[in-house]
């Protein structure tokens, strides 16, 4: 054999050695922490502060965090809960417990206080160069918030997360959870993930979680609803304790509701889960059979009190307070970011939900809205003819929340209004044009243009349909057919969709709407 080929044997082997070493220290170094996962606080080796991290948008995982991070220090369990927009990526090596609390944004993206993290894990674990065991001392777990109404992409970002953090060498406690927004097991996924990290934690199994379920209803029953109170003398209204998200900022709804069951009838569930209505009645709206909702609208009771009315009365003569604001389906096809029922009501893309009579949902209506006008009785302002009047209302405005559209006997619904003698404004959110087409006349068809250009609606409007903007382009067009009064309903939102004027001129070319109205969104904070 020669020189160079002895030498090159020799290097082989000891490169052969050197990886086998390395192999067989990783998988002792990997048995051990599996040994030694037990952080329990009488441990002689006290534990470093974990990090509770929250990748939220809308502010559900921020608050389940906040939740998590509540649980954690009644369990004598030290972590710190964390904005990843303010933390740096290259500090993670040092950690020793992480846990994320993860939604997922547009087309399975992470939302933007969580972008750069989860972009720095994907690139860390794709690069040759940074090794599979960066992250070989970080025991960590992750909770995702989705909607299982987006598909493939469902919790993706907790999924890649997951992923990511294992390919580091990083050791996964429990399993990913998933919790979907809209199925109402929110709070029961959450619960179950929480136990077992808590058990774990504390020296045990992930299935060993006794006692920790209700630790967790402990924490969220002593947790508190953010209040605040209006400038003027809203609170000496005597309206029954309702809130007017119009008039009173940052009144979120809780995410402390208990554990539930979706309710079916018929083999078919229920619109409205028990999650749902606890939210929806916390926020004002009195919800009618198992699908649809009433509320008194601020300006009802403005003009009831004399002073003034909403644009309808300015625009085309409207009585605000002979106005009921209702709707018939709480649902809706898009989670737009302006929305500021703070994304309570459910989602889908089809009514797949029992459906309760078109007559019983305007008696309910009816019913529960001038109980709420009679509440008005006595208040500063409110005369006795006025509030007559309001008892009998004359125009109805099925643009409460959700898409009343998708009530398949909208028809047979706006028939019940008219044969009253109440007038029609029906508002769509542009996914259904087949459902405009079928649309009997009614008073004033509106469609809401909430964007100019396909990029800009997806990010604003966030649709559930993959054709979203074809639909959108359909609904502008059926509105064209319509024999009827139509509006183009404009809502602008800075730095979104103000600036796309040219491509608002094509559209209204589109639909040619008799009218064009133009709302304005005002930031009133993250909840």
């Amino acid at each position: 054999m020669s020189t160079t080929s002895s030498v090159r044997a020799r290097i082989a082997f000891v490169a052969l050695l050197s990886a086998t070493t390395f192999y067989c220290i990783h998988k002792y170094r990997r048995l051990k922490r599996l040994k030694n996962l037990s952080l329990n606080p009488s441990s002689t080796s006290k534990p470093s502060r974990g990090k509770i991290f929250f990748i939220s948008q809308t502010g559900t995982a921020k608050a389940l965090a906040q939740r998590l991070h509540e649980l954690c220090a009644s369990n004598d369990i030290a972590f710190d809960l964390v904005d990843p927009r303010s933390y740096e990526p290259e500090d993670l090596p040092k950690e020793n417990l992480v846990l994320f609390i993860a939604s997922t944004w547009d087309g399975g993206k992470p939302p933007k206080n969580g972008e750069f993290l989860v972009n720095w894990l994907g690139e860390s674990a794709e690069d040759f160069r940074v090794g599979s065991l960066l992250l070989s001392d970080c025991k960590f777990a992750v909770f995702g918030v989705g909607s299982r109404a987006y598909g493939e992409s469902y919790n993706a970002v907790a999924k890649e997360l997951s992923s990511r953090m294992i390919g580091l060498g990083g050791l996964e406690m429990i399993p990913v959870g998933e919790g979907d927004v809209d199925d109402g097991e929110l709070d029961r996924a959450f619960q179950d993930w929480c136990g077992g990290v808590i058990g774990v934690l504390k020296g045990g199994s992930a299935e060993e979680t006794n006692g920790v379920s209700q630790q967790i209803g402990a924490v969220e029953n002593d947790l508190e609803y953010y209040d605040s109170t209006d400038d003027e003398d809203e609170d000496n209204d005597a309206d029954g304790g309702i809130v007017d998200l119009e008039d009173i900022a940052g009144k979120a709804p809780s995410k402390r509701n208990g554990v539930v069951k979706v309710t079916k009838v018929d083999g078919k569930k229920e619109m409205v889960t028990p999650v749902i209505r606890a939210s929806l009645t916390k926020q004002g709206y009195k919800i009618i059979g198992s699908h649809s909702g009433v509320k008194i609208c601020r300006w009802t009771k403005s003009q009831l009190r004399g002073r003034g009315g909403c644009y309808k009365h300015s625009f085309y003569g409207i009585e605000s307070h002979r106005c009921m604001e209702t709707t018939p389906s709480l649902a809706c096809a898009n989670k737009c970011v302006f929305c500021w029922r703070h994304h309570t009501n459910p989602v889908g893309k089809s009514w797949q939900w029992k459906m309760d009579e078109p007559s019983v949902i305007v008696k309910g209506a009816l019913d529960l809205h001038t109980k709420m006008i009679k509440q008005m009785k006595g208040v500063p302002g409110v005369t006795p003819e006025k509030l007559q009047e309001g008892l009998n209302p004359r125009h109805c405005a099925l643009s409460l929340v959700g898409e009343p559209i998708m009530y398949p006997e909208i028809n047979a619904l706006v028939d019940e209004l008219h044969g009253r003698r109440i007038s029609t404004f029906l508002v769509t959110n542009a996914q259904f044009p087949e459902k405009i087409l079928m649309m009997k006349p009614i008073t004033q068809l509106y469609v809401s243009v909430d964007a100019a250009t396909k990029e800009s609606l997806k990010a604003i409007d966030r649709p559930l349909f993959a054709d979203f903007w074809e639909r959108f382009i359909d609904s502008l067009k059926a509105l064209q057919e319509k024999q009827q009064r139509t509006v183009y309903r404009l809502t602008l939102v800075k730095g979104w969709n103000t600036e796309e004027l040219d491509a608002y001129f094509n559209l209204f070319s589109i639909g040619k709407p008799d009218f064009i109205e133009i709302k304005g969104v005002t930031y009133c904070g993250s909840c």
